[in-house]
């Protein structure tokens, strides 16, 4: 609690006029985030190490928020925010509903964006890579492990959409539970899961002297043919890695 409370010392002493101001303090040189130090090359046992810190840290009360960037048929973008619920070898794993404005531009576009931010750890994840729907099993069994409330919830919504107001929401929880009554198993709408195969995932560490720590994984056709040793490494499972200038 106490860095909450520096925080929002920060934020009261400071208008919005002050905003240029705000300096947050990072890490010092002797904590550089250093390639010595990553033990396995290879980006997801790092963001495995770095998750186990942010989730043993109090102060991140949700520690798999994360802003997910999409961009629709014109190029436009968007971002909002999603929970990763599973990070694994093959990628990350989000929820949504598949008639939602982030559905359709993924439909369109596939090519997704995903930023971590740990405020306590000073430290930020970026992601780059392609999303595809999970099997229709997979999210069905997420779906029923949910609260029953936010199963009847994500029923309710029509994501995206407009409607007339909050009572109208309301009004369609009341119809499903009505119809459901206490106990009936919520049917799974037209909801389901994303994952995310990452082809970039870089880690950024800040520095209190701004220069900032910035380790870039990427994979890809060919891009083992880079490697020279001195810019870019060899990693493990097809991974290079580079240190990039903050």
């Amino acid at each position: 609690m106490r860095l909450l409370q520096i925080v929002r010392k920060m934020s009261e002493a400071a208008s919005i006029e002050q905003l240029s101001a705000l300096r947050m303090k990072y890490h010092e040189r002797k904590n550089a985030f250093l390639e010595q130090d990553i033990k396995v090359k290879d980006p997801f046992c790092v963001f495995r190490d770095w998750l186990s810190d942010a989730l043993n840290t109090k102060e991140i009360l949700e520690p798999n928020a994360a802003a997910l960037a999409t961009v629709d048929a014109e190029g436009k973008p968007s971002n909002r925010f999603v929970l990763v619920k599973e990070a694994t070898a093959e990628g990350f794993t989000f929820f949504t509903n598949y008639g939602s404005r982030k559905a359709d531009e993924i439909a369109a576009n596939p090519n997704v964006a995903i930023a971590i931010y740990w405020m306590p750890l000073r430290r930020s994840v970026r992601i780059e890579g392609v999303a595809e729907k999970i099997p229709h099993a997979a999210s069905l069994k997420y779906f029923h492990e949910r609260p029953r409330a936010s199963q009847i919830g994500a029923a309710a919504s029509p994501q995206s959409q407009r409607i007339p107001s909050r009572s109208h929401l309301d009004e369609i929880e009341c119809s499903i539970k009505a119809k459901l009554g206490p106990d009936g198993e919520v049917p799974l709408p037209n909801w389901g899961g994303y994952l995310v195969k990452p082809h970039l995932i870089e880690f950024w560490q800040g520095q209190t002297d701004r220069l900032h720590d910035r380790i870039r994984f990427r994979r890809g056709p060919n891009v083992e043919s880079e490697i020279d040793g001195q810019l870019v490494h060899g990693g493990e499972n097809g991974w290079v890695y580079e240190r990039l200038a903050p």
